[in-house]
């Protein structure tokens, strides 16, 4: 199956089933299911050395850019060198209410 065969399918299929993208209101791309398969693997602990060879990428650079990409794997990383500090917070929302600003909402990330 080449790159141009999962690209018509994803799209047929997306097609039925009136899917797309949140952010751009269009019809899903192979990369964005290759980017969010990357992102659940180092999510569920899959090393980046798996990842990167699963992927066929030439470099493990390459697999490090997924990493950089999500939050939740930014604030686990956090709460392992900072546990004290951020355990003492709430959860917080991840929307900017009226009622405060844009530093006390960065600073709750």
């Amino acid at each position: 199956l080449t790159r141009f065969g999962v690209r018509y399918l994803l799209r047929k299929y997306a097609q039925i089933a009136g899917a797309t993208t949140l952010a751009t209101n269009k019809l899903p791309h192979p990369h964005s299911l290759r980017h969010s398969t990357a992102v659940h693997l180092l999510k569920a602990g899959v090393d980046y050395a798996t990842i990167s060879q699963w992927l066929g990428h030439a470099s493990l650079t390459t697999t490090m850019r997924y990493a950089r990409a999500d939050l939740d794997l930014k604030r686990q990383a956090l709460s392992l060198v900072f546990p004290e500090i951020l355990a003492a917070q709430p959860p917080a929302s991840h929307r900017l209410s009226e009622d405060n600003n844009l530093t006390t909402w960065l600073k709750r990330l």
